[in-house]
């Protein structure tokens, strides 16, 4: 190392960090939409280029709704394409319309088994699209790792969906959220995050679209607005 490199120079370095602070990032993060958690991320929002891992207690308890502002922030005021992949039940239109969601920015993939990851790939890879979003209950750590490489190339959003018992398990993500549902609160933990410990649990109130539907349903059709990745869009 050369002696004009001083310890200041290595911690202004974007990669490197103090234990007790927040990491800078090469690039601002996309806002959440909920101020309370923006002040716990680095980058102040969801990272650009880079996994997000996050783990709810059970499905249903409005799990997507933390992530709707900044996807209807992507697909709205960026006209970003989003891709959502291996959804466990159909996507509920309506519902990410009210959100702000541009529905024909909108990608869906069944994408099963381990089409699953080579999708989520592809998507990274491909210019114009600003978030990727899936459920991989199953995955392996190598694969993420591979994703968490993949997004590192990228600009892109990444979200993964996991079940919560994998939160005992150690995962390349460098965001990772733990979350209950409360009424119509989520209580969000977060496990690991570049930057100092969070030990207290956030509570978001979220709001629920067209009250009674979560934008991810029970089994309904699709309408047409939600794309399938397999169209010409994303290839």
């Amino acid at each position: 190392m050369p002696s004009s490199l001083t310890l200041a120079h290595v911690l202004d370095r974007p990669d490197v960090w103090r234990g007790d602070t927040l990491a800078r990032t090469p690039l601002p993060g996309v806002p959440t939409g909920f101020a309370e958690l923006d002040r716990e991320l680095p980058g102040g929002g969801w990272p650009r280029g880079g996994l997000t891992e996050i783990l709810p207690l059970r499905r249903g308890i409005g799990e997507l709704s933390l992530l709707l502002p900044a996807l209807a922030r992507l697909s709205s005021d960026e006209l970003a394409w989003l891709v959502c992949v291996a959804s466990p039940h159909p996507l509920h239109a309506p519902a990410l319309h009210e959100s702000g969601i541009d529905l024909s920015r909108l990608l869906v993939a069944s994408a099963p088994g381990r089409d699953t990851a080579w999708v989520c790939e592809r998507s990274l890879a491909t210019d114009g699209v600003g978030a990727v979003v899936a459920w991989l209950p199953e995955v392996q750590s190598s694969t993420l790792r591979r994703l968490q490489l993949a997004a590192e190339s990228s600009r892109t959003l990444l979200f993964v969906f996991r079940p919560a018992a994998c939160a005992s398990q150690s995962s390349p993500a460098p965001l990772r959220l733990a979350l209950e549902g409360e009424g119509e609160k989520l209580i969000v933990r977060l496990l690991k995050r570049r930057g100092g410990a969070l030990s207290a649990s956030l509570p978001i109130s979220i709001q629920r679209p067209l009250c009674r539907h979560h934008a991810l349903a029970c089994p309904v059709p699709v309408t047409p607005a939600a794309r399938s990745l397999s169209q010409p869009a994303v290839a």
